[in-house]
């Protein structure tokens, strides 16, 4: 998602920011548009409805960032899910905030998933990234800064040919002053993201952030 590193978030208070903007109702975009037939079969569970160990997860995002986002919820109907997923998201890396919301907003423009779209377009402006900014990013590219802007292409290319980026790609990213760790980190993160944008494109939950804008 889908979803920052909760240990890579920007400090307290703008995690209140992020908190405060979602939740406000007016915030929120019609989502009547993207609403399927399986509506409805696909279900978010309740506190109440996971196990002891995922009920402790719930208390700690809601600490962290105000309410469980519907998507966390979702991974908690198994087991283990939630807490391997957010142990995934809560990695150390090489790249910085705004590099990682980079890889996070073009893999889930590629793969189609609009809740994703929405948070990380939220979590961007919360690293420095304007609305324009964003919605250049999710084109695959990023005018205003020249390695951010290889950091984009070479993100595209890897989604898009399933790893088998381009020469071209690469040698861009390469270029800009990126490392083969970096790159490491680069695709650990398209996975990361892979997960939460099928899991999504899946199931269709209810997108319980500021609906970003179709492009």
């Amino acid at each position: 998602m889908f979803f920052p590193n909760l240990l890579h978030w920007p400090e307290t208070v703008a995690r209140r920011t992020f908190a405060a903007s979602i939740m406000t109702k007016e915030n929120f975009k019609t989502q009547s548009d993207m609403n399927t037939a399986t509506e409805g079969t696909f279900t978010v569970p309740t506190k109440a409805e996971v196990s002891a160990a995922n009920q402790v997860i719930f208390d700690n995002l809601k600490k962290n960032l105000g309410f469980v986002p519907n998507l966390y919820a979702y991974y908690a109907k198994n087991e283990t899910a939630l807490g391997d997923y957010l142990a995934l998201q809560n990695r150390k890396s090489t790249l910085s905030g705004k590099e990682r919301e980079v890889v996070n907003l073009v893999t889930s423009q590629i793969n189609g998933c609009r809740y994703c779209q929405s948070a990380h377009t939220v979590i961007g402006k919360m690293y420095g990234l304007s609305e324009e900014q964003i919605l250049e990013i999710r084109k695959g590219s990023a005018s205003f800064n020249s390695k951010l802007d290889a950091l984009a292409k070479f993100t595209a290319s890897v989604v898009e040919n399933r790893g088998k980026a381009t020469t071209a790609a690469k040698e861009i990213f390469f270029n800009a002053g990126y490392t083969e760790a970096n790159m490491i980190d680069v695709v650990i993160i398209v996975g990361d993201k892979i997960i939460s944008n099928y899991i999504h494109n899946l199931t269709n939950l209810e997108i319980d952030f500021p609906i970003a804008d179709a492009i």
